[in-house]
């Protein structure tokens, strides 16, 4: 499966609604709340309405979901390609003015996420994802593709957590498996990055404060850079459910510790019910 041109379309896209998202980093922009008391500011809104307008010119036939946008019920139809998009991943993170945001595009084709591009502004750090193309990084250097770590011993592993949603029961997951080192940023694509880069080794949100946007075009990524992501119990994430929200919660890492660690942590949430 050849997505050269969604991934080309995708990038491009994302680096221009990346500039546009930065007109407004570090102003007095204005900040109101949504469902959840999530916020959203005027940058959210203008990069959202260009990446649709472009997918929509790109992909007449696709469907496209935006984080700032009215929900489209034919994405549950079978065979449909769908796109996902979260214009202003980490919110908060750029309404603070830290560099822990980005924007996100990815594309799901038969249930699963297949292509992605996420881009971080600040530092101008473009990650990009096909099948059987791997995962590749503009920026920090040379263009280079991106491989998961290979560290599997459960004390070693290098946590990336929430900035802004992080909750006690990080803590119980690190007493679980012994981990003292973790990090925290904002944006779920940039934790799926840094463990696609190797920097980092496990991800987990307790909680169901994500979306599908949060983490299709993540999930492509890190999927071709050899890690997973399944929800708190070892379960894929759903892109075929009526509901946009991925409501057991996340579980990313490199691949080579994911089975182990969902088995340690499942006495932490035994019921496997919605969180």
């Amino acid at each position: 499966m050849s997505l050269e041109r969604e991934v080309e379309v995708a990038e491009k896209l994302a680096r221009e609604a990346g500039a546009l998202v930065l007109r407004y980093f570090g102003t007095d922009v204005a900040v109101e709340s949504k469902a959840g008391n999530e916020p959203v500011t005027l940058a959210d809104r203008e990069a959202s309405d260009y990446i649709v307008r472009g997918l929509r010119a790109a992909f007449p036939d696709d469907i496209i979901i935006s984080e700032e946008a009215s929900d489209d019920r034919r994405r549950l139809e079978p065979d449909r390609r769908v796109w996902y998009v979260d214009p202003v991943d980490g919110t908060r993170d750029f309404i603070r003015g830290r560099h822990g945001f980005a924007v996100m595009i990815g594309l799901v084709i038969g249930g699963r996420p297949r292509a992605g591009a996420v881009y971080q502004p600040k530092g101008d750090r473009m990650f990009t994802a096909a099948p059987g193309s791997g995962t590749w990084l503009a920026g920090d250097g040379p263009k280079r593709q991106l491989r998961c770590s290979t560290v599997s011993d459960l004390g070693a592993l290098r946590l990336v957590a929430s900035r802004s949603h992080r909750t006690p029961e990080i803590d119980a997951v690190k007493s679980a498996l012994g981990i003292a080192d973790e990090m925290n940023i904002g944006s779920v694509g940039l934790k799926l990055g840094l463990i696609a880069r190797g920097e980092r080794d496990l991800y987990v949100n307790p909680n169901s404060h994500s979306s599908l946007w949060d983490t299709c075009g993540p999930e492509a990524l890190l999927v071709e850079a050899g890690g997973r992501i399944t929800d708190l119990w070892g379960a894929p994430l759903d892109y075929t459910s009526a509901e946009v929200k991925n409501n057991r919660g996340l579980v990313a890492s490199n691949g080579h510790v994911h089975d182990s660690v969902i088995e340690k942590i499942r006495p932490l949430f035994p019921d496997g019910a919605e969180r």
